[in-house]
């Protein structure tokens, strides 16, 4: 076998001693995801598009669920369009790429490509909605966007362009809105621990973290094994900003013009990143399972004695188990066991079935677990049933772990100098006087953020002193160093 070949599958980073080499090193050697020509921009192989559309569609169904509609909306935005809410213009300004030839020709107006699209949208609003009877809208599209100006991107967590649902509503009233928002919260806290096996912490996003023109966000935080937290899916409450910029008004029951109110909301594959990071090991991937394009491999291991009869043993399991599990006959002949073993860890396969004499004579399996490593031998009958079991125990001990950790790395403190001293090992929580001055000083001073003022500890905040300032507490803040 050629050395480049052989290197091919080989990880020589650790996770624990430099996370950032590892982290590329497992996404780019498992054949997650690769590098394109265009700088910042990626490619998504077919096991990270995979876990990414199974992620879209347990999404979507819940959207459905709840009575939200797809649409899509055109990806190039007319200049005078994105300029219409100067809030939202000026968060986005500095990273909208721009065309402005169509092959010689220069355009009469700059197009934006699709930073996000609330200005392409609002327009067919404010002409789609005239009476209380068009209310509420509730559309999403599935779509991706370009933002371009950063100067490292990192595939998955930090990429030029990338792929997310844009929910946008509108309804007649603040209350109605406001309903929306712990709905939508609660699909995405369910799509992200069904499936990714991520816990997070739910919260209101500060005044200089929120989105460019909501007049609130909230955002579920995941916290990554560095102790750096990373911003998974957010809500937006935008209140009648966009409403107003863009003339979005309707005829109430009374005969009275009033202006909707409006909500924004968005999970992208930034979510696949943070499954890396946070399941991933020194072998590579750990993939859950119901995101794995292959769930079980199967490998035979033979000589040339008892080789037809293990491969027809091996294919009788395939055939067995592959209408109900995602499952692939490894029976290719120029590659060792040992190889094969190799591959399949890296790209984080869940379950590992190595048939052999052994098990061909007694009829049974030898069954390895990605995440734990276990090995065991499981029987024949009833086969089927005893790996999907496995399967659902593999993702429950994968969202144990990381619950596990995350409870185990936030930490309460009333000290500025504790916070110090803690900052970078995970979420430190803290008494925050809502300042923002005070939210400057300690990231100045710290390099900490607030990622979101977590919602279950809010309580807390009454006769507290904020940690910076020692004024009166009106908050408990999460701060972390971020990615």
């Amino acid at each position: 076998m050629p050395e480049e070949e052989q290197k091919k599958y080989m990880l020589t980073a650790k996770k624990a001693e430099n996370i950032s080499e590892w982290y590329t090193q497992v996404i780019i050697n498992s054949e997650f995801v690769d590098y394109s020509a265009v700088s910042g921009m990626m490619v998504y192989r077919p096991d990270s598009y995979f876990a990414w559309d199974t992620l879209k569609e347990a999404t979507d169904r819940l959207f459905k669920e709840a009575g939200v509609q797809n649409v899509y909306f055109p990806l190039f935005i007319p200049e005078r369009l994105l300029e219409k809410e100067k809030e939202h213009v000026e968060g986005f300004s500095p990273e909208v790429a721009w065309i402005t030839h169509a092959g010689k020709s220069e355009l009469s107006e700059r197009l934006a490509v699709r930073p996000t699209s609330e200005t392409i949208m609002y327009d067919s609003f404010s002409r789609w909605i005239r009476s209380w009877r068009d209310l509420p809208i509730r559309y999403n599209i599935w779509a991706s966007v370009v933002r371009w100006e950063f100067k490292h991107p990192t595939p998955l967590l930090r990429s030029r362009e990338f792929l997310w649902n844009e929910g946008h509503s509108a309804f007649a009233t603040l209350e109605e809105a406001e309903k929306e928002r712990d709905q939508i919260l609660d699909i995405y806290e369910k799509v992200t621990r069904e499936y990714l096996a991520l816990p997070g912490i739910r919260g209101r996003k500060t005044e200089k973290e929120k989105f460019s023109g909501a007049i609130a966000s909230y955002s579920i935080e995941h916290l990554m094994p560095d102790g750096y937290s990373l911003q998974g899916p957010d809500h937006h409450s935008d209140g009648q900003n966009f409403a107003k910029a863009f003339d979005i008004q309707f005829t109430d029951k009374d005969g009275i013009k009033k202006y909707v109110y409006q909500n924004t909301y968005a999970i992208s594959t930034r979510e696949l990143g943070a499954m890396v990071l946070t399941h991933g090991d020194d072998k590579g991937l750990v993939l859950p399972p119901k995101l794995a394009r292959i769930q079980v491999v199967i490998i035979p291991i033979y000589n040339n004695a008892k080789k037809d009869e293990i491969l027809d043993y091996s294919r009788l399991i395939h055939e067995r188990i592959k209408d109900k599990i995602r499952s692939y006959l490894d029976d290719r002949d120029e590659y060792t066991p040992g190889w094969k073993y190799n591959e399949w860890e890296i790209k984080g396969v869940p379950i590992r079935l190595e048939i052999g004499k052994r098990e061909l004579g007694s009829r049974k399996v030898t069954v390895v677990r990605r995440d734990t490593g276990m090995k065991e031998t499981i029987n024949f009958d009833g086969l089927e049933t005893t790996l999907q079991s496995l399967l659902e125990d593999i993702h429950s001990t994968l969202y144990s772990r990381a619950l596990d950790f995350l409870n185990s790395h936030i930490f309460p403190v009333d000290r500025y100098e504790d916070l110090k001293k803690l900052v970078g090992k995970g979420f430190v929580q803290a008494p925050w006087c809502g300042s923002g001055d005070c939210e400057d000083k300690v990231k100045e001073e710290t390099g900490a953020k607030i990622s979101n003022l977590p919602s279950d500890a809010q309580h807390k905040a009454k006769g507290k002193k904020c940690v910076y300032c020692g004024r009166d507490a009106l908050h408990i803040a999460n701060f972390a160093k971020s990615y």
